[in-house]
């Protein structure tokens, strides 16, 4: 009779070991989430604080046939929007021809990354082939005046998601092999 209790007791401790190896994860994760923690991972953007949803904003980009740009498409994309500062030269341009690189390098899934180029084109846009990359627009109501940059021959960026809400901000100066790097992990 005694052995049957203690092979009863083994069972019970047993079973909760295993109960106690699947709860302890899920406890952690909960006190850790509670207290405020949060997984940093390494991206090159900062995010955009507070959420924005240009959908939902009604923010009007309009393009030059006279269409408004679409944030949602009809297949799940994401969307690159640059902005220049004023008098774009060598500087801006260069940064935005790494900006279109960096869509190149994602070899298949470059379709699921829209350009838009918000504001006026730089000098020669036509001639150096922007127009090929990227969908050129203006901001009718200037909604996204915040993102836009002040200092002359400079470019920010902004990734949107393919519902409107804006993921990410890449300011003047950003490294754009860095922005390279984020578009490789959100895009896959």
């Amino acid at each position: 009779m005694k052995t049957s209790t203690t092979q009863q007791r083994t069972s019970r401790l047993k079973f909760l070991l295993v109960v106690c190896v699947f709860i302890a994860p899920i406890i952690a994760a909960a006190w850790l989430n509670f207290s405020g923690w949060q997984p940093s991972g390494k991206a090159y953007g900062q995010p955009v604080s507070p959420q924005r949803n240009f959908e939902q904003e009604h923010v009007l980009v309009r393009l030059a046939d006279g269409k408004t740009w679409p944030w949602r498409d009809t297949s799940p994309r994401m969307t690159l929007i640059a902005m220049a500062g004023p008098d774009c030269a060598a500087r801006c341009v260069d940064a935005l021809t790494k900006m279109a690189a960096a869509r190149i390098t994602l070899n298949n899934n470059m379709s699921r990354l829209r350009l838009l180029y918000v504001g006026q084109p730089p000098a020669g846009a036509a001639s150096n082939g922007m127009q090929a990359y990227w969908t050129i627009g203006t901001d009718v109501d200037d909604q996204l005046a915040a993102y836009k940059p002040t200092s002359p021959d400079s470019v920010s960026a902004l990734l949107v998601e393919s519902d409107g809400t804006a993921l990410a901000r890449y300011p003047v100066g950003f490294d754009p092999s860095g922005l390279r790097k984020d578009l490789q992990k959100v895009i896959r």
